[in-house]
């Protein structure tokens, strides 16, 4: 197998001519080999779908920063449910390594802000110019 993505996030930016407005789309990219090399199998539906929501949010780093009813929304749950989902794929191991990262911080005045959550460059997940952690087989 080689060592190409195996899933991509695109960004493309339009211009309207009419309008003078810009909008920015973001495209996850799912590859075949994802498929063939047992990622999407071994992952599940649940854990996959969790994860692309959650990319969907992700910046040239990798960092997301989507709230908890944003990931319930996109999701279709309550938020109950997607925070369980989230927890569950923050447990999960492709390779034996964690494909999502989450930071908690605190605001200055104590209070809880929202989570971090990090795509790691092994979820094969990889935004703008970022390259995804080869997958050996």
């Amino acid at each position: 197998m080689s060592t190409n993505n195996l899933v991509s996030i695109e960004t493309q930016t339009e211009y309207s001519v009419t309008s003078g407005t810009t909008e920015t789309r973001i495209f996850v990219k799912m590859y075949v080999d994802a498929a063939k090399c047992g990622l999407i199998a071994d992952m599940g539906p649940q854990n996959w779908t969790t994860l692309c929501i959650i990319a969907s949010f992700m910046d040239a780093q990798g960092n997301c920063y989507p709230t908890q009813e944003q990931i319930a929304g996109l999701l279709g749950v309550n938020r109950q449910t997607a925070n369980r989902y989230v927890k569950r794929l923050l447990t999960y191991r492709w390779n034996g390594q964690a494909v999502l990262r989450a930071t908690q911080g605190r605001s200055k005045g104590g209070t809880w802000e929202n989570t971090r959550y990090t795509v790691l460059p092994i979820s094969q997940l990889t935004i703008f110019d970022s390259e995804p952690t080869p997958i050996t087989t």
